[in-house]
């Protein structure tokens, strides 16, 4: 049966199109099975008889209302719940039940008003079983119109507000019936309580719905031999409204306008979860930019401290150098021609003077760089197991965007339990002396391989003696072969400066090695552990760059949703206008 005049054809295709191109994009996005079904639902419904659905609790009279409305007693009715499944009302040449699934029964019944729309009785919405009630939530959005049934004696109690709300964003036309007026003892009582509910009602939705006060029992009871309760039970003036409102040009509109709000409400709802995420993420994204600058900082920092620590080394040499300058000023002059020809007389004393603690002092300096570096680095963990612990605690009790829906929460959450777990096993595992005795080997073959010297068991502090005597040997020998090469002592003064640019050439050149195989291995060490943090945490950047990315995408594609389905809205409004 076509439902549908041929001239809105084109708008039918269009917005059912539409639709179809959102499910496909909400199911990219990661929406839940219900919205991805809600959404099925709705659009399956283009093509189905106009729905009415009528919600309320369960003891607000929404059978007695649907066999008044009818004229027929075709569902039970009683002061305790007497639906517990959605009851679909279609028209029938005979009265018949079809049981479709365990939850939806389809009642038939040769009712003119069913010849033109369906009508849903559902079970109340403060059902005592739970999945009553969430029956009743999630059949909701295939509502082209919705009566919200409410009871004179109780009329808006809190489960009906709450229920409202849940709804309320779904877009649809509801329509309020406040039954059972005739328990009132009085017009003012009636005038009260619809005071109330259309304060509540407009201050719920947004909006201010058509409130019709009426009595079904007495509507019923006129219509089966009692006609002088008509005027009384006030139903007439919700039938003229449903005859006019729903005449076929109306039902085209609710029936088009019906997808569109919960395409909208789907829409709107993914970008408030997108958007939360983005948030999320952004604030994610300045804790890693934390930690880079961080790390930046840290790399300048220790740079700057090794340049000044390895001053304290370069002034033990030039202390040396010093030393070394005095020694030749009192060893070459004429009274001391006879040592000068004792070559391990001259070099002990050179070894003595000059060298002296110069082997042990370096040692020293160069192990409170070691502790120094090794303490930087632990602190450096420490700094961002911290940054991380405080970020989760800030957030432990926020939940963006539903968890529920897709992958994003469980991955992010995986991946900063990562970084979290490598920052504290280095931290708890970390071994100072064991990290120091590392560093100090590496040293000790850096500055080796420099003295192109066997490391071998020795220590710095040898390998230190070992430049330091070599350099005794060398300055000695040329100065010895000098002396012996003499053939007047008038020269001795030439000699003696010979002697001294020796020494600081070779001096320069052990400076050289030692300052070049120190800050080869420190900032070796220093890169080590800047990379090992930037590995931690390089999972958790990719997945925070690469959703922020995903995101942004899917925003702008769900608001160019919204623009088009607010065009679709447009010209549904616009029919018959």
């Amino acid at each position: 049966m076509q439902l549908l005049p041929p001239k809105h054809q084109t708008l039918l295709t269009h917005e059912r199109q539409l639709l179809s191109d959102l499910r496909v994009a909400l199911l990219k996005f990661g929406a839940t099975e219900t919205d991805q079904k809600t959404l099925s639902d709705s659009i399956r419904q283009l093509d189905e008889f106009f729905l009415l659905v009528i919600v309320g609790e369960f003891n607000a009279g929404k059978s007695a209302f649907i066999n008044a409305l009818l004229g027929q007693k075709l569902l039970k009715e009683g002061v305790t719940p007497t639906t517990t499944q959605i009851n679909l009302l279609r028209y029938g040449e005979t009265e018949g039940r079809i049981i479709e699934s365990e939850h939806v029964h389809i009642l038939t019944a040769p009712s003119d008003l069913l010849r033109n729309l369906s009508i849903v009785d559902t079970p109340g919405t403060n059902a005592i079983i739970r999945e009553h009630e969430e029956i009743t939530t999630e059949f909701v959005p295939r509502a082209d119109m919705v009566l919200f049934i409410t009871s004179a004696d109780r009329p808006f109690s809190e489960s009906e507000r709450t229920f409202l709300q849940s709804i309320r964003d779904w877009g649809k036309k509801i329509v309020i019936v406040v039954n059972k007026i005739d328990i009132l003892e009085s017009k003012a009582d009636l005038e009260k309580v619809l005071a109330f509910v259309t304060d509540n009602a407009g201050e719920l939705l947004g909006t201010q719905p058509e409130i019709f006060p009426v009595s079904a029992r007495l509507a019923f009871r006129a219509k089966h031999g009692e006609p002088q309760l008509w005027p009384q039970s006030r139903f007439e003036e919700l039938e003229f409204y449903m005859r006019d409102t729903l005449d076929e040009g109306s039902r085209l509109r609710h029936k088009l306008l019906n997808p569109v709000g919960v395409g909208e409400y789907l829409v709107d709802r993914y970008l408030t979860i997108m958007r939360d995420r983005l948030g999320l993420l952004s604030a994610d994204f300045t804790m890693l930019s934390d930690v880079e600058s961080q790390l930046a900082m840290y790399k300048a920092d220790m740079q700057r401290d090794f340049a000044f620590r390895m001053s304290d080394v370069e002034k033990i040499l030039f202390e040396m150098e010093t030393r070394g300058d005095e020694f030749f000023e009192e060893t070459i002059r004429l009274a001391r021609v006879p040592d000068l020809l004792k070559k391990d007389r001259v070099q002990h004393e050179f070894e003595q003077k000059v060298v002296g603690e110069v082997p042990h002092q370096i040692d020293s300096r160069v192990g409170e760089m070691i502790d120094w570096l090794v303490e930087a680095d632990l602190r450096q963990w420490q700094a961002v197991t911290d940054h991380l612990s405080e970020r989760r605690q800030k957030h432990k009790d926020r939940i963006v965007g539903e968890a529920g829906i897709g992958t994003f929460h469980s991955d992010r959450e995986r991946l900063i339990d990562g970084v979290g777990r490598e920052a504290k096993r280095v931290v708890e595992g970390y071994d100072k002396t064991v990290e120091s005795r590392k560093l100090a080997e590496g040293i000790q073959q850096a500055i080796a391989q420099t003295a192109l010297a066997e490391v071998g068991a020795i220590g710095l502090g040898a390998l230190i003696t070992y430049l330091a005597t070599t350099l005794a040997v060398d300055v000695t020998g040329i100065l010895i072969a000098s002396v012996i090469a003499v053939l007047g002592f008038i020269i001795l003064p030439a000699q003696r400066r010979r002697a001294k640019k020796d020494l600081h050439e070779k001096i320069a050149e052990m400076r050289e090695k030692l300052t070049r195989a120190l800050r080869t291995q420190f900032e070796k060490e220093i890169n080590g552990s800047v990379t090992h943090i930037q590995d931690a945490i390089a999972p958790y950047t990719r997945f925070v760059r690469s959703e922020r990315s995903k995101l942004v995408e899917a925003e702008k594609e769900l608001d160019v949703y919204r623009i088009e389905l607010g065009k679709v809205r447009g010209q549904v409004e616009g029919l018959g206008a």
